[in-house]
This record gives structure tokens, sequence and C-alpha cells, in this order.
């Protein structure tokens, strides 16, 4: 079977990848806040890798109300992304933009998940189209955000935040996989396919 032709518009799609942190990215700590605790989960390096080599623009998303409940500084949050990026070693410029929310479920909520704010910030600066984006993440609240946003989303179930029936409780149709390269690389086989994520 012949291939379906890449039309120009498909070829210069930006395509933009929402990642969550806690358990998606890293392994999930409660309120996490020290840097010798900050540990990458299996296949994540791999997977980034494929991404970005497939031209999709990286876009960390990340809950952390351990800020807002007065927990951890935002200082000690960021010192745990650097030191996540060390670990991964894929350069300081991996992720086009950092988001951390500090707000708690209780404030008035602006960029905390699953406010679709943030990703409408980032399709507005990039002129993306909705069917070229899409969330990976654990938790339910990642792909209640694609839903919010209009895009695609993909779950990684890595044990904590029981996805998979959370998923069913949601009535949600998200993929969930059980690696992060998985679903990478769903992401990167609906991009093979078509431009669009859904």
């Amino acid at each position: 079977m012949l291939a379906t032709p890449v039309t120009t518009r498909q070829a210069t799609a930006v395509r933009c990848i929402f990642l969550d942190r806690d358990g998606t990215l890293i392994r999930h700590v409660p309120y996490l806040c020290e840097i010798d605790r900050v540990e990458v989960l299996p296949t994540v390096i791999e997977g980034l890798s494929e991404l970005r080599a497939a031209g999709c623009k990286l876009f960390l998303h990340s809950n952390q109300s351990g800020i807002g409940r007065g927990y951890f500084s935002q200082a000690q949050a960021e010192a745990c992304n650097r030191r996540m990026l060390e670990l991964l070693g894929l350069g300081a410029d991996v992720f086009e933009d950092v988001r951390l929310c500090p707000e708690v479920p209780e404030d008035e909520i602006a960029y905390r998940k699953p406010s679709p704010r943030y990703a409408l910030e980032v399709m507005a600066r990039y002129a993306a189209d909705r069917s070229c984006m899409c969330y990976i993440g654990d938790n339910v609240t990642d792909l209640l955000t694609a839903r919010n946003v209009g895009c695609a989303a993909v779950g990684v179930d890595t044990g904590v935040a029981e996805l998979r029936r959370r998923v069913v409780e949601h009535n949600l149709d998200s993929p969930v996989f059980g690696s992060f390269l998985e679903a990478a690389r769903h992401v990167l086989g609906r991009l093979g396919a078509t431009h669009a994520l859904r």
C-alpha cells in the first residue's frame, strides 16, 4: 500500500507535546522538593529523544500545589527541574517552555491542570492547531486538560494514579500505555499517518 503523500501544510505543522513531570518523566514522590530524590523513569530518555528527532516541540506542564501550600518554594521546585534535566542529558533546551502551577485546588485557577489556559497560550504563540497538539501524562487531570483544550491525550500508567480505572470513570477515550516510550511512539505513529493527532 502506498503511503499517503504529506502535504506542505502537514510537513510544516507545529507539533506541540505537553508533558507532565511527576509520575510521567520522573518517579512520583509526593511533594517532591529534594534534588537527590529525582529519578528519571525507564524509557523516558528514549521517548523524549524520539519526539525531538521527529521535530516535536516539548512543553512541561506540572501542577505543584506544594508551593501554594507552603511545603516548599518555587526555587526548590525549579532545582528539581534542573536536576531532572541533568539526568535526562538531552540539553537545557529540551523543553520549549516550562509551566509550574503553584495553585492549590481551592484557589482561583489560572494554569493548574485541568485548566486549558497554558495550552491555549502556547497554541496562540506558535500558531499551532489543536489537531497537532497532545498531552502525555500519568494522571487523569492531564487527560482532562486535553479534553478542555480540544486536543488529543495519551496516558502513561506508572501505577500511582490508577489511571486506567479513572479513564473509565471519566468516560475518556484516551489510550493508556505502560511506558513513556510506548506513549511517545503512539503519538509519533499518529503523526506518521497524518499531521493530525486525533
